[in-house]
This record gives structure tokens, sequence and C-alpha cells, in this order.
């Protein structure tokens, strides 16, 4: 049985899943921003950013994050690759962006959100950024 394979093919299935969430929940921000807080729409918005926070971006950063770094365990060489240490970091800096956009849930949660629909969609350029740079650092292996 191909193990690699099958680690592997987890691993895309969660950054996909991963990205998807990464590349939503900023854009609900945008509509729930606009929305006055207490309104109907904002509940839904609310709602919609719980649970695709808790139910589908948070299993699918730990998904893959684990058969990552199984990958890395079953080809230790690649450690040795400065492809590989740039791609752990803008797999770090997209964690970190994962936490900060946890925050700015809460903080729509609780009705104190500060920031305007243009910081929003700034935001949502963030995690495009990271994943062109990283599928290209793995792809081409440039270093």
């Amino acid at each position: 049985m191909d193990w690699y394979g099958i680690v592997k093919a987890l691993h895309v299935i969660s950054v996909i899943s991963w990205m998807a969430g990464l590349l939503y929940l900023p854009r609900l921000f945008v509509y729930h921003a606009s929305e006055p807080p207490g309104s109907a729409t904002a509940e839904t918005f609310k709602v919609m950013e719980r649970r695709l926070y808790r139910a589908i971006m948070n299993p699918a950063m730990m998904a893959t994050w684990v058969f990552g770094l199984a990958m890395l365990w079953m080809t230790p060489g690649w450690l040795e690759d400065g492809w590989m240490h740039a791609k752990l970091f803008l797999v770090l800096v997209l964690t970190a962006t994962h936490h900060m956009m946890g925050r700015w849930r809460k903080a729509f949660a609780a009705d104190e959100n500060g920031n305007s629909t243009r910081f929003y969609r700034i935001a949502n350029e963030i995690p495009t950024l990271l994943m062109v740079v990283v599928v290209f650092l793995v792809i081409t292996k440039p270093f």
C-alpha cells in the first residue's frame, strides 16, 4: 500500500478545505461589517462565521498540519531544502492569519468589530498571496 500517497492526498484535501475557509471567512466579514450590530442579517453572519471557523477551518488546519508533518517524517531529506524552510515559514504565517481571523470573528460575535469593509477586503488577499507563493515553492522547488 502506498502510505505516502494516501497521506499526501489527505494533506491536499485538508489544504483545499482550509484555504476555502481562509478565503471565504474574510469575505463574510466584508458583508458583516456593513450590517448594523444586532440586525437579523448580522446575527445570521455570526452563525455562518462561527460554523465555518469551528466546524471547517479549525479541523482542516489541524489536518493540514498533521498530514504535512507526517509527509516530512516520511521524507526527512526535505528538511535540508531551502524551499521547505520557506514553505514552513509561510504555513506558520497562514496559521497566524487563521488565528487572527478567529479574533476578528470573536469581535463580531461580541458586536465589537472596529474594522471597515475595506480592511477586510484587503485582509481577504493575504491568504491568496501566501497560497500562490506556497504552491510555486512546492511545485518548482527553486532552492
